[in-house]
């Protein structure tokens, strides 16, 4: 038969719905999430995963935790780190263990762009659900027929939303290197409650004896929880940002990773979720406090996920006396009095300035570091008058005399809260 694009008639018909049935075709098997099927079995079972980090058994696939996703369509999202080169096919298997039956999807593999040339990334593997049935748990395999008995089982997250939310969670990425910056890590602590923080999450892979205690002391508080974040036991991890400046397997202790997972983590368990560093403190300079901050920021761009904040170095290497305030005691306990470093660096000529971020969580996909990579929101730059990222560490100008740095001590106003506080704390731990 041949078709006829000029003379209309039964020909023409069934010429188009053979065109009209390719195309369908065409469409459905280049869907990235298209290979489904259902076994029967008599049991589901597999083998629950007890660790933050677990790899699969082709050590190229390491899960995090899935998390239902269902702003857009009904998937389960897994957290994961992939190699972006050497992982090309993975399976998502839901097994509902009341009637026996698995449902296996093809997964999307979604490597976050931001991977700064480590071979290792942060990925999204994207699950296609059930229609008929809302699983509880998920395993990944890499192909599609196999035995679940065999496989590590992943609880799915948000399938029911936790308790009632709270205003303000940080999520601080990551803890390692022994840390034991402890007098600055109690100050910023301190600083975070007086602004109005409710839950501070810390993926923790190392730290010293004193700073376990202190810890311990905010997780009795109920202030801090603390993630397990054992990445050098999988990785040759680097400490630096980018893979040219330390070759390894991934940057920067996963922290992009950790970032990722803290989001969906907190999704429907907090508001907003603030983003940054142990050293660094979104420091209002407006307003008294974040949520009077976040009012009026939120009232004036009501269509705003993201808000970015301008991050400004606060030198450890420049002083500004302290004597009025009577905190002698302090220098017995090791790490940065940031109440000593109110001298910030000058913005550098034609040099990117990075920003730390108050995000909703709800709105926000995929994060970098100091910016987010998918959102379903607008972005926000906040200018500094309002607020900025106070960020004491090294000098990144070192060269500079100290009349070409800027005093700020906004800091400063919060002092006397500030020390009562930190003295508390200290008294406690400090024996």
């Amino acid at each position: 038969m041949t078709c006829s694009w000029t003379k209309p008639g039964w020909s023409g018909m069934v010429c188009m719905a053979i065109i009209m049935s390719l195309v369908t075709c065409s469409y459905l098997l280049n869907r990235k999430l298209y290979f489904t099927q259902r076994v029967k079995k008599n049991l589901c079972r597999g083998i629950p995963a007890r660790n933050t980090i677990t790899p699969l058994r082709d050590n190229r696939t390491f899960i995090i935790t899935p998390y239902l996703d269902n702003r857009k369509d009904k998937i389960t999202r897994v957290i994961s780190i992939v190699h972006h080169e050497e992982v090309k096919e993975l399976y998502c298997w839901f097994c509902h263990s009341a009637i026996g039956e698995i449902y296996v999807s093809k997964a999307e593999i979604d490597v976050h762009s931001d991977r700064f040339g480590f071979p290792y990334g942060t990925t999204d593997l994207k699950c296609l659900e059930p229609e008929n049935w809302e699983p509880n748990y998920v395993s990944m395999h890499w192909s599609p027929k196999g035995d679940i008995d065999q496989l590590p089982l992943f609880e799915i997250r948000n399938r029911d939303p936790e308790g009632s939310p709270v205003t303000f969670t940080v999520c601080i990425s990551t803890m390692f290197g022994e840390y034991n910056n402890v007098l600055q890590f109690v100050q910023s602590m301190e600083m975070y409650k007086i602004l109005g923080v409710d839950r501070v999450v810390i993926y923790k892979n190392s730290c010293s004896p004193l700073m376990e205690k202190v810890l311990d002391y905010y997780i009795a508080e109920g202030i801090i929880e603390i993630i397990p974040w054992p990445i050098d036991s999988y990785f040759k991890v680097s400490s630096y940002w980018h893979h040219s400046m330390d070759p390894k397997d991934i940057g920067y202790y996963g922290q992009i990773t950790a970032l990722n997972d803290c989001i969906y983590r907190n999704m429907y368990r907090s508001k907003y979720v603030l983003l940054n560093d142990a050293d660094e403190i979104i420091l209002p300079g407006k307003y008294p406090d974040w949520k009077t901050m976040m009012q009026n920021l939120q009232k004036k761009h009501p269509q705003a996920g993201v808000f970015q904040f301008e991050n400004h170095i606060f030198p450890k290497t420049v002083f500004t006396p302290t004597d009025m305030f009577n905190i002698s005691s302090w220098s017995t306990v090791p790490g940065v009095n940031i109440l000593s470093h109110v001298i910030r660096e000058p913005d550098r000529k034609n040099v990117y300035n990075p920003f730390k971020m108050i995000i909703d969580p709800k709105k926000v996909v995929q994060t970098s570091v100091h910016s987010v990579l998918h959102t379903y929101g607008n972005t926000v730059r906040v200018s500094m008058d309002v607020a900025l990222v106070y960020h004491c560490r090294v000098p990144l100008q070192a060269a500079l005399p100290r009349e070409s740095l800027i005093r700020d001590t906004t800091l400063w106003r919060y002092s006397e809260s500030l020390i009562g506080n930190v003295n508390k704390v200290l008294q406690r731990i400090i024996v």
